[in-house]
């Protein structure tokens, strides 16, 4: 899967088929359903597992879920057609491991700034597919707010991740200086949501073609 950018990029918080046809014309990477009740984008109150099984498109399908047991995710990955699935909540690495033996798997990490990083991700490292890092709050992901990224520049860390928490086109001077750092060389995409909405689960779509150009310009 080739990206328009050398980053990666997924937009998050998927409510709208026709949304995410238009998104896959940008040549987005990853969209994200969110399969958690508690937040304003879950998607069960907008799609039925049909229609987001129907959409097809030049990405991949994740599926971001909150502290769901095992059947409840499998069932949701063959119902819905997901490519991947993203574990937001404060799952254990054998719920991870059981999960990553039936489809790629996202670990998120939830940082505030001041915690030992690597003390959290170490018991993943050689579960999951991928990791994720976010910004701690009261809510799981889709906050606005950004974590402080200098928590990650001495991290030892070989898995590719996802920087996500708030980013928008304001970030993009940080991320070119976050992005010369040893640690940026496993970034493989930018997640992107709150910042880039009408309404919960609403893109807007103009703002994520702006930021695109922006990366690209960032990028040359």
């Amino acid at each position: 899967m080739s990206s328009i950018n050398s980053l990666q990029i997924k937009v998050c918080g998927m409510t709208s088929q026709a949304q995410v046809a238009e998104l896959g014309e940008m040549g987005i990477d990853y969209v994200g359903f969110i399969f958690y009740p508690g937040s304003p984008r879950f998607v069960g109150d907008r799609l039925r597992p049909k229609e987001i099984k129907a959409i097809k498109g030049p990405f991949k399908k994740v599926g971001v879920f909150v502290n769901a047991d095992e059947a409840e995710i499998l069932s949701t990955v063959e119902a819905c057609g997901l490519d991947m699935v993203q574990l937001h909540g404060d799952e254990a690495p054998l719920i991870c491991e059981k999960i990553a033996g039936n489809i790629p798997v996202i670990k998120a990490f939830r940082l505030l700034g001041n915690e030992d990083v690597l003390y959290k991700i170490v018991p993943y490292r050689d579960i999951v597919d991928y990791f994720l890092f976010d910004t701690n709050t009261k809510s799981f992901g889709g906050s606005g707010k950004r974590f402080d990224w200098n928590i990650l520049k001495n991290l030892p860390l070989e898995k590719p991740f996802f920087l996500s928490g708030g980013i928008s086109e304001e970030h993009l001077p940080d991320l070119k200086v976050f992005r010369e750092l040893n640690v940026a060389k496993s970034l493989i995409s930018l997640d992107i949501n709150s910042r880039f909405e009408t309404a919960p689960g609403v893109k807007d779509l103009d703002k994520i073609r702006e930021f695109l150009r922006l990366l690209k310009e960032y990028e040359q």
